[in-house]
């Protein structure tokens, strides 16, 4: 596939904001910085970016607990996020949302969501809607290999495929639902085989190879806008944290995986997979993306500024932009 040198550095930019903004979201959290519980995807930033490298403005995607990458590959400001997660005022959901919850419509962002397998329904909704209104935007649902043992994940793949929607399932397998590995709960060792069930195409892709995901799911989203209905992807990946920053305090090190299976998956990082690729192939020089690394730590330092800085909404606000 024919990638052009601006969609490269593109995509390699996504993957080292996504790193940042998640090593730092780590760090604030464990120094009690941030209120409330915080998911990272350190290590995952290569099936994020290449999706949403994939799709255009006005396609959109439903995200899960663990959702900051996808936010920011389909847009997100650094800045607006980390307030959000700070619970300030100036966040994308005015600090009401918190890391879980972040929505941006204007960028098809239909928002984050901790509950397991519920962006599935609302992403095939999402498609729906973009058919009666006679448009070819797509719609991406991320989610993980414990949510494809929801309900929610069969209802979707069989109504998606029944009417020929334009929606990508993706499901970014890292091998463990929540602290439980996924062959001890889920009858499959591949999560892609489900597709054959809803008789649509189903593909096993390497999760950190943004180029190997952004080719699947091209050649996913051209189906969908052509009217050939859903596409189920599986990412298989890895996340170098715990479920949850600080799980440590509870669980101890080593409860539920090895050290060794950690380290075996750092040698894979998907940062390290391109920037060896870029070397290799005379496409982009070690100069050009140490720049975007500084630009990257610039950024986000202003974006903790930011976030810091700004206001906490008022307690009487605690009410307002909810609805029933």
């Amino acid at each position: 596939m024919d990638i052009s040198k601006d969609k490269l550095l593109e995509m390699y930019r996504t993957m080292q904001k996504i790193r940042h903004f998640e090593s730092k979201a780590r760090d604030l959290a464990m120094a009690a910085e941030l209120p409330g519980f915080v998911h990272v995807s350190i290590g995952e930033e290569a099936s994020a970016t290449g999706v949403c490298a994939a799709l255009r403005k006005t396609d959109r995607i439903t995200s899960n607990h663990r959702g900051h990458g996808h936010l920011i590959a389909k847009g997100g400001r650094l800045d607006r996020m980390m307030a959000e997660i700070f619970g300030k005022r100036t966040g994308y959901c005015k600090g009401k949302g918190g890391s879980m919850h972040i929505v941006d419509y204007s960028l098809g962002i239909l928002g984050a969501n901790g509950i397991v397998g519920a962006g599935l329904p609302i992403a095939t909704g999402s498609a729906l809607g973009a058919v009666i209104a006679g448009k070819d935007d797509v719609t991406v649902a991320f989610f993980g290999d414990g949510a494809s043992n929801e309900g929610t994940f069969h209802e979707s793949l069989n109504l998606a495929a029944v009417w020929k929607l334009p929606v990508v399932f993706v499901c970014e397998n890292n091998g463990f639902g929540e602290f439980t590995p996924m062959a001890t709960v889920t009858s499959v060792k591949d999560i892609a085989v489900r597709a054959k069930a809803y008789d649509i195409p189903g593909h096993i892709v390497d999760g950190n190879d943004v180029l190997e995901v952004f080719r699947y799911t091209s050649e996913a989203v051209a189906r969908a806008r052509a009217g050939e209905g859903p596409t189920l992807l599986e990412c298989k990946t890895y996340r170098w944290e715990g479920h949850v920053v600080g799980e440590q305090a509870f669980l101890g090190d080593g409860s539920y995986r090895e050290q060794s299976e950690v380290e075996e998956w750092k040698r894979k990082c998907p940062l390290i997979r391109f920037e060896k690729w870029c070397a290799e192939s005379g496409k982009i020089s070690s100069a050009e993306l140490n720049k975007i690394i500084a630009e990257t730590e610039k950024e986000l330092a202003d974006a903790v500024e930011f976030a810091r800085s700004s206001e906490l909404p008022a307690p009487s606000e605690v009410t307002d932009d909810v609805y029933a």
